[in-house]
């Protein structure tokens, strides 16, 4: 189970990397950033074609080795839970595993609406990828808000199902720069420091 956990997170973290810096994967994947308020379902809300890109990453190597049905039916369900944990409005601490476990915590940085200042903390289980990326970003004495999350570039991005299913083939379904004005209050709201 343990050696499933970290295949499955290699293969999420790094598509979910790729993710962030490949558009075409972009649009598919800014479902799940449109979201402006923490909720444990959120995790849950992704666009199902990138939804079974991340799946493949994850499994298919586990698949290809042969993984028994109750290894992979325990790591369903350890996904399922995991991202609910991960994006819950739960105030929970971990103490010092906050730097290695990929929880609410830490993942609550991806989700700042800014270019650039959310590309940190990819991890599905784990934050030893985002390490190794230089990815890794964290700062005690920020505090957060619905205002903070989403995306600068695309407030009105849909939020109807069906709208948003249809958004990444459209003309219009990446999101284009923030304006200056949002770049300079970006650097002035956040200063999360890379270890």
């Amino acid at each position: 189970m343990l050696i499933a956990i970290v295949v499955a997170d290699f293969g999420t973290t790094v598509t979910h990397y790729a993710s962030h810096k490949i558009g075409v994967l972009w649009r598919f994947h800014a479902v799940h950033h449109s979201v402006t308020r923490f909720y444990g379902l959120n995790g849950l809300m992704k666009h199902p074609l990138h939804q079974t890109l991340e799946m493949i990453a994850g499994v298919a190597p586990l698949l290809l080795a042969g993984i028994s049905v109750p290894v992979a039916s325990a790591l369903s369900l350890a996904v399922a839970v995991q991202l609910l944990l991960q994006h819950s409005n739960a105030d929970y601490r971990v103490g010092p595993l906050k730097y290695v476990l990929a929880l609410n915590e830490g993942h609550r940085f991806h989700h700042l609406k800014w270019t650039g200042i959310g590309d940190v903390n990819f991890g599905l289980f784990t934050l030893v990828w985002d390490h190794l990326l230089r990815t890794y970003s964290y700062d005690p004495a920020r505090e957060f808000s619905s205002a903070d999350l989403g995306m600068a570039a695309k407030p009105d991005y849909p939020v109807a199902y069906l709208a948003q299913l249809a958004e990444p083939f459209t003309r219009h379904g990446a999101c284009t720069v923030t304006s200056a004005d949002d770049a300079a209050n970006s650097a002035d709201v956040v200063s999360a420091p890379s270890s």
